[in-house]
C-alpha cells in the first residue's frame, strides 16, 4: 500500500484519499510527500 505524509502535521495519508482530494484531511495543508524507505544490506559472516 502506497502512503504519503503531510509536511505540516506529519500524519500518514492513504494514496486512495489523495486521488480524490489534494489537501491533508487532518490539517488542510497542500504540501504532501512520499516518505523515503531506507533499505539496509546485511552480510552474513
Amino acid at each position: 500500500m502506497v502512503t504519503v505524509k503531510c509536511f505540516d502535521c506529519g500524519k500518514t495519508i492513504k494514496l486512495d484519499y489523495i486521488k480524490k482530494k489534494i489537501r491533508c484531511p487532518y490539517c488542510g495543508s497542500k504540501i504532501l510527500f512520499k516518505p523515503k524507505v531506507i533499505c539496509t544490506k546485511v552480510e552474513a559472516v
